[in-house]
C-alpha cells in the first residue's frame, strides 16, 4: 500500500483503541455480548495481506461482510483506490457504519466505499455479480449460508478470505464447518493461513453464474433469523 498519511493516522488511531481495549479483552468481554461494543478488528497482518491480494488480483468488485467499526474497510478500501474499484462493506449496525463512514472520510477513502446497511444474507440475495474479491468476517454461523449465496456470483479467479478460522476458540466449530464446505465446492481451491486469528484463502476457478448445489446445513441455517453481524 502506498504510503499515506491520512491513512496511517487513522490506522494508528485503530492501533490505540485496539490497544485501550485489551483489558476489556482479558475480562471476558470478547467471549459474551459485550464483544459487541469492541473493536474485533481482523489486524494489521491480515489488514495488509488482504490489501496485497485485491491489489494483485487487480479485483474491483469488492465485498466486505461484516463493516464492524472499519478498519478492515480502511485496508480494502486502500485497495480499491489503487485498482479504480469499489468496495460493498455490508452491516446491520448503522452505528458501526457511521463510525467506519467518519474514519473513512478522514483517510480520504470514502468515495471507494458503497455503504450497504441491513440483514447480510437478503442484502446478498440481491447482490449482482460477477465478484472479484470478498472478505467474510461477521457472526460465524453467517459463513455458510452467505458462502451460498456468493459462491454462484463469483468470478472465474475470484478470491475469497474468511477470517477468524482458528481463533477464538470458541468459534471453532463454525470455522471447521465453514473450512470443510468450502473443499467440497467443486472449482474452489483454498488454504488455511496463522495470520492474525487465522484464515482461509479460497480463490474460484469456476465460471460465473454455475450455481453449485445448496447444502442442507445451508438450508436450514438460513430459514432461521440470520441479520447478524460482527
Amino acid at each position: 500500500m502506498a504510503a499515506d498519511a491520512r491513512i496511517e493516522q487513522v490506522l494508528a488511531e485503530y492501533d490505540a483503541r485496539a490497544a485501550a481495549e485489551q483489558p476489556l479483552h482479558a475480562a471476558g468481554w470478547s467471549a459474551d455480548d459485550r464483544r459487541d461494543q469492541l473493536l474485533l478488528r481482523i489486524g494489521p497482518e491480515t489488514g495488509r495481506l488482504v490489501n496485497i491480494l485485491v491489489r494483485g488480483a487487480g479485483a474491483r468488485r469488492i465485498v466486505e461482510l461484516g463493516t464492524s467499526y472499519g478498519y478492515s474497510t480502511v485496508w480494502l478500501a486502500a485497495a480499491a483506490r489503487e485498482t479504480g474499484g469499489r468496495v460493498i462493506s455490508i452491516d446491520l449496525a448503522r452505528r458501526k457504519q457511521d463510525y467506519a463512514r467518519s474514519m473513512l472520510e478522514r483517510a480520504g477513502l470514502a468515495e471507494h466505499v458503497d455503504w450497504r446497511t441491513g440483514d447480510a444474507l437478503e442484502i446478498l440475495k440481491e447482490l449482482a455479480g460477477p465478484l472479484d474479491f470478498v472478505l467474510i468476517d461477521l457472526w460465524k454461523e453467517l459463513y455458510i449460508p452467505c458462502f451460498e449465496l456468493l459462491a454462484p456470483k463469483l468470478a472465474s479467479g475470484a478470491v475469497l478470505v474468511a477470517d477468524n478460522m482458528l481463533r477464538p476458540e470458541f468459534s471453532r466449530a463454525d470455522a471447521d464447518a465453514y473450512r470443510d464446505r468450502v473443499r467440497r465446492e467443486p472449482g474452489m481451491e483454498s488454504v488455511t493461513l496463522d495470520v492474525g486469528s487465522g484464515i482461509c484463502v479460497s480463490r474460484s476457478a469456476r465460471p460465473a453464474g454455475r450455481a453449485p448445489a445448496r447444502s442442507g446445513s445451508a438450508r436450514s441455517a438460513s430459514a432461521r433469523s440470520a441479520s447478524r453481524t460482527r
